[in-house]
């Protein structure tokens, strides 16, 4: 469905070497069917050497012929570059947002152009397990959005919520998720290292418990708590380390940064608007 369809990202940084990354690996689009714009001449070249796609430092050219365009570029840019490309996309071409904050009915009124849903991924697209989050209005047409659903499909798991504001929700639970998760693994690591383990062995471990642990919960289809409770005995090491990452306020530490990233990108969207 997508490999005959012609590509242009408008913007070529980590994100968009995700999508680009499972695009061409996962859902066989050609590289030379997707053309990556961004200021950097030497990035457009990265990311020929790996995926044979066009690249571009000239927004507008590379839009020619494009049926799904991609906004990746930064939220503190996105309103220059939207100005830039105003007007300019074909009418019949798709729209696909993956910036922070910015909201359908900005990018729709900004580029003049109706077809837009917008979108969370996050960087496991790269190896086909990503998690996307995504929206579009109740005029979008069918074709479209299976073209939409086929993309976010392409590198992973997609949801797909009516509702816009779930949007910056995504954004800091699972768009930035990657982040909690390696700070945590990183943390786990230090600690083995401290313990007497060399790091690369301290890594091994931690990188294949987490792997496990993820993959044994979701096949388990338990709440997380009761799987928490299976690992911890009375009086054990386990309690002994829970009591003291209680202690020390993990959750809240959690659930802290979330609700943090979530209002900076609610922030971010109004600076779009503006």
């Amino acid at each position: 469905m997508l490999n005959d369809i012609d590509f242009a990202f408008v913007g070529s940084g980590v994100m968009a070497e995700a999508m680009i990354r499972g695009l061409t690996a996962q859902a066989g689009v050609p590289g030379d069917r997707i053309t990556a714009s961004g200021p950097r001449a030497e990035r457009g070249e990265e990311l020929r050497s790996r995926y044979a796609v066009r690249p571009t430092t000239d927004n507008l050219a590379g839009l020619d012929g494009a049926q799904i365009v991609v906004l990746s570029v930064k939220p503190q840019v996105l309103h220059g570059v939207m100005e830039q490309l105003s007007g300019r996309i074909a009418p019949d071409a798709l729209v696909l947002s993956i910036v922070a904050g910015a909201r359908i009915e900005a990018i729709a009124h900004t580029l003049r152009h109706e077809s837009v849903a917008r979108s969370m991924p996050n960087t496991p697209a790269q190896i086909g397990l990503g998690m996307t989050v995504w929206t579009c209005g109740a005029d979008l047409s069918e074709a479209h959005r299976a073209q939409a659903q086929a993309v976010f499909g392409s590198f992973g798991e997609e949801i797909f919520v009516a509702d816009e504001r779930y949007l910056d929700m995504a954004t800091a639970l699972s768009g930035t998720g990657p982040a909690y998760v390696f700070i945590f693994m990183e943390a786990m690591v230090d600690a083995g290292v401290h313990l007497g383990f060399s790091r690369r062995v301290a890594e091994q471990m931690v990188y294949q418990t987490v792997l496990g642990s993820v993959e044994y919960a979701r096949q388990a289809g338990r709440h997380l708590a009761t799987l928490r409770n299976q690992v911890t005995s009375p009086g054990g090491t386990s309690a002994e380390a829970l009591y003291h990452i209680e202690k020390g306020g993990l959750r809240t530490v959690m659930s802290r940064a979330i609700w943090a990233a979530y209002q900076k990108s609610r922030r971010l969207g109004k600076g779009v608007e503006e």
